[in-house]
């Protein structure tokens, strides 16, 4: 983990407060470390809580942080929140993934894009939103900037890895870059509909082009591996014609 931060041993040490001699002795293995020395490394590391769990597991202690299914009773206070925030985005789509990208609850504008994904196994069982979203069969075919699009995700998935350096997220890494773009005519530049200040998603839905703008919403202070792990998918208008378009669908779907 250490390197993977592209810190040297010295440079953890100082950031720790610790010295390098006994950070050297504690890499390899010739000084146990305390549980409150595993806390102070993994917080300096900046750790995801799974991470944290199997290094105290490792160093023969009890993990610090549950584990709870996302459907579990004790997590009612946590499904509310994020079911009222992806309730009140509405007309516009919310979703809310877990840390694979499967999705978890979503709001009713999401539906529209749903219907409009010609290949359904890929909405069957745990749905993967980069999946359907990147996948020939998926939304790709009606993703006007698909090359940008995806380049983003891409990038979002590879900073996810550099975080976790999850072997899953490896290998989906490796299968959603293997997803054909085909070439487009036609797109819109970015600046005529985001203003230039971010990297819209283009969509075309029933003869219109639909752009908006994705922000991503997590919770701030998690002690629970599940709740660290969900994250809010929002997704704005980027320009009025879109926020227009989708307030007419709400009230006809009304």
């Amino acid at each position: 983990w250490r390197t993977r931060r592209r810190l040297s041993q010295l440079d953890l040490a100082l950031e720790a407060g610790i010295s390098q001699r006994h950070l050297s002795f504690v890499e390899s293995g010739r000084s146990a470390p305390s549980r409150e020395m595993v806390d102070t490394l993994t917080e300096s590391l900046d750790l995801p809580l799974r991470e944290r769990n199997i290094l105290l597991l490792a160093a023969g202690y009890a993990p610090a942080f549950a584990e709870r299914r996302f459907d579990e009773p004790s997590m009612a206070t946590a499904r509310a929140a994020i079911e009222r925030v992806i309730k009140g985005h509405e007309p516009n789509p919310a979703i809310a993934v877990d840390r694979y990208w499967r999705l978890v609850m979503a709001n009713g504008a999401v539906e529209l894009l749903f219907s409009m994904i010609e290949d359904k196994s890929l909405l069957s069982g745990e749905v993967n939103v980069l999946r359907a979203s990147l996948h020939p069969g998926g939304l790709a075919p009606h993703i006007l900037n698909l090359a940008q699009w995806k380049a983003h995700l891409l990038h979002r998935l590879g900073q996810q890895i550099d975080i976790t350096a999850d072997p899953k997220l490896i290998e989906m890494e490796r299968e959603l870059a293997g997803y054909p773009v085909p070439a487009r005519k036609g797109g819109i530049a970015f600046h005529e509909s985001a203003d230039g200040i971010a990297i819209p998603i283009q969509l075309t839905v029933g003869g219109q082009v639909l752009s908006f703008l994705s922000t991503t919403t997590i919770f701030g202070t998690p002690i629970d591996v599940t709740l660290s792990e969900l994250a809010i998918e929002a997704f704005f208008p980027a320009n009025a014609e879109t926020a227009a378009a989708m307030q007419a669908m709400a009230t006809a779907k009304g």
